[in-house]
């Protein structure tokens, strides 16, 4: 199945994430609209070419497909509800695509408050880091209606490397979780190996470039190594 060509999508969330999405719609051709509490983030997004929305509620007024990318259930909870929330504002033919790494349970609540409005609502968090967003290199776990995916499949593949559709609501979670619990662990031996190179005398970064030419290499030693080895962690990578 084909979707049919997008022409405008809402973000609400422009941090590291949201605001590397809304840059590769934006240059792909796509009119975004979006909104952000924080006035930078909304500045910066508008100097790039989006439309700024005064609240989530505006975002869902003005398009049919909204992607949230959020820090926190809290923030969830504040796009939804209250007079400027999402839920005053979507209808039959909107659907909103959670993008964020949260709890399922909050994820569960927002698809009861805005299902019985008409809308569908999609659990699609993101592997990847802001580096990898801003270069579409990002897999997205998509789960929820198999019409509702195809729908939105477009402008997920604008913005990623792959989309995977992973089944029901809530599976994309469940396998986000999973896929943290590995980054954990390998950001951790990545660390204790470029520890161990350095107590050897051996420089970090040369360690990076030769280990990561054989069976001993991860995504992680790779894509943090070399910030390990410089001991430099900003700007963040995530939200």
């Amino acid at each position: 199945m084909t979707s049919p060509p997008i022409d405008r999508v809402g973000i609400v969330g422009l941090g590291v994430m949201g605001g590397a999405i809304a840059r590769n719609l934006l240059r792909a051709g796509v009119a975004v609209i979006g909104h952000d509490i924080d006035g930078a983030r909304a500045h910066a997004f508008a100097a790039a070419g989006g439309r700024r929305a005064s609240s989530a509620r505006e975002v869902a007024e003005r398009v049919e497909i909204v992607l949230l990318l959020l820090p926190s259930s809290a923030a969830l909870d504040e796009v939804t509800e209250g007079p400027d929330g999402l839920a005053r504002a979507v209808r039959a033919g909107t659907t909103v695509i959670e993008m964020s790494t949260l709890r399922l349970l909050d994820k569960e609540a927002l698809r009861a408050r805005l299902e019985p409005h008409g809308a569908d609502v999609l659990d699609c968090p993101i592997s990847g880091t802001g580096v990898q967003a801003e270069r579409g290199d990002i897999i997205v776990y998509a789960s929820g209606t198999e019409a509702a995916i195809e729908r939105c499949r477009r402008v997920l593949d604008l913005v990623s490397r792959e989309v995977i559709n992973v089944g029901p609501f809530g599976t994309g979670s469940r396998l986000k979780y999973v896929a943290n619990h590995l980054v954990a662990i390998h950001i951790a031996a990545a660390g204790e190996a470029l520890a161990l190179a350095r107590n050897a005398g051996v420089d970090p970064a040369f360690a990076i470039r030769v280990l990561s030419a054989g069976a001993g290499t991860s995504r992680m030693l790779e894509i943090r190594g070399p910030m390990m080895a410089a001991r430099t962690y900003s700007p963040p990578s995530m939200t």
